[in-house]
């Protein structure tokens, strides 16, 4: 039986909510709003479903397992229209686990019925260096090397660190191949992961190379659904609609899109079925949503801020950020492969992702880590324009959205590389332009055009600030 709280019962398995427990072959790594929206939602809606259970660890905080584990893993998917929210209860996250509960992250590893690992721990937590690799200067990187090198079994603490202790240990049972899947807005995130768990490899058991190229198949994704952080009313609106308490509810929009391309030599759901895109070539879908979606979350996140709004439905409704966003977007279309109708209709779409009063998206939680962000979102397009002999005003206006950001205005900085982004916004304005420049790129900084364009837009928005 359910544990009540007053009359009514907990969200569980044992009260006859949801699916059985499907038997686990897929490992998460990254327990957060997100992944239950998106991987674990098509997981659950797979014909299959019933044969592909989730064993999904925590990132930093262990909260997320500490609220579903009394829920046997069940969830709540509020699915906000415009016109009203529908309920959903999400049975596919068969086990919960703390990021520190590393024997069971080994064990799952050495299970040959294990055939896929799935990452949602934003850019950031891939620990790249400026050109790509692992950022091997890191303490925690340097810890994980010392704890691995004397130990297979160690405890580690990053992402890679986790990934390598994983291959070791599925080596060590000789459990045969799977797939790695990383699902964050990250461009090329397959070769990306790859590369930074190759590079720890090296450093720690270079012979565990041949056995990765031999059993690893990493895949590469692209991900799209705005997923806000849970309140107080998504747990209201589920006891009033479902009659049970929801300690974790996820809320989202009703779009939803994954695109997904790579092998899978030990097998995978039927996510096709569910409306999953599998493909060849996921890079151009994966740049129409970085350059087009999260490059205008970003620039709505600082700018929007910067000009007293809250919200991402806040921020578009006002005209002068609407506008600086369709600048934007008709710059970063320039350079999509993909057909320009679909553009168009993705575009389109987004207005109105955007606007749906009903996703409180916080732009200040969109702000964070824009460290990782900008040099994926907003850089190639404004390399592309100035190839082609243009001054780029929307990605200049990008650029000096997070220039103020770092300088104080609007959203507070929260990011993997603080203090070395706080530095970049000292001194005068044309100073902090100059500085958030190089810092993306020696050739930017060098361009007395751009320069000139990112400094214009900052002084705009810092005369702006807080008066939408």
């Amino acid at each position: 039986m359910s544990t009540p709280i007053g009359t009514v019962p907990v969200l569980s398995r044992a009260g006859g909510h949801g699916r059985p427990a499907a038997p686990v072959r897929i490992v998460h790594l990254g327990l957060g709003n997100f992944f239950r929206a998106h991987q674990a939602w098509y997981t659950d809606h797979a014909p299959d479903a019933d044969a592909w259970g989730i064993a999904a660890f925590t990132g930093r905080s262990a909260a997320a397992a500490e609220a579903l584990a009394p829920q046997d893993g069940l969830y709540t998917l509020v699915t906000r229209a415009a016109d009203g929210d529908s309920f959903e209860v999400v049975s596919s996250v068969s086990a919960v686990h703390a990021a520190t509960d590393h024997e069971a992250w080994l064990g799952y590893w050495a299970a040959p019925e294990t055939a896929v690992v799935t990452l949602t721990v934003t850019e950031a937590g891939y620990l790249r260096a400026d050109d790509g690799g692992l950022d091997v200067t890191r303490d925690d990187v340097r810890a994980d090397v010392s704890a691995l090198g004397g130990d297979p079994r160690a405890v580690v603490a990053t992402t890679p660190g986790r990934i390598v202790a994983g291959y070791l240990a599925r080596r060590a049972a000789g459990a045969g191949p799977l797939a790695v899947l990383p699902c964050d807005n990250l461009p090329e995130n397959g070769p990306a992961l790859q590369r930074v768990v190759d590079d720890l490899i090296d450093a720690v058991d270079p012979s565990l190379a041949a056995w990765a190229e031999e059993n690893v198949a990493f895949g590469t994704t692209m991900v799209d659904r705005i997923t806000p952080a849970t309140t107080d009313e998504n747990r209201d609106a589920v006891r009033a609609a479902l009659g049970v308490e929801d300690a974790s509810p996820v809320p989202t929009e009703p779009f939803s899109e994954w695109v997904v391309a790579g092998r899978f030599p030990n097998g995978r759901p039927a996510w096709e079925a569910a409306g999953v895109t599998m493909v060849d070539d996921v890079l151009p879908f994966e740049q129409r949503k970085l350059w087009l979606l999260n490059g205008a979350h970003s620039l709505l996140a600082y700018a929007g801020s910067a000009r007293g709004h809250e919200t991402v439905a806040d921020a578009v409704a006002d005209p002068v950020l609407r506008r600086w966003v369709e600048d934007w977007w008709d710059e970063a279309a320039h350079h999509l492969t993909l057909p320009a109708e679909d553009v168009a209709d993705y575009r389109r779409a987004l207005v109105e992702r955007f606007a749906n009063p009903r996703i409180r998206h916080v732009l200040a939680q969109i702000a964070g880590d824009g460290s990782q962000k900008i040099g994926v979102r907003i850089v190639p397009t404004l390399r592309a324009e100035l190839a082609a002999g243009r001054v780029p005003t929307g990605a200049a206006r990008a650029v000096a959205a997070w220039t103020c950001h770092l300088r104080g205005l609007g959203a507070p900085v929260k990011d993997a590389r603080a203090d070395h982004v706080r530095a970049l916004g000292q001194g005068s304005l044309a100073e902090s332009v100059d500085a958030v420049l190089g810092f993306l790129g020696a050739d930017l900084a060098a361009d007395d055009g751009l320069r000139a364009a990112v400094l214009t837009a900052a002084e705009e928005l810092t005369a702006g600030a807080d008066r939408p």
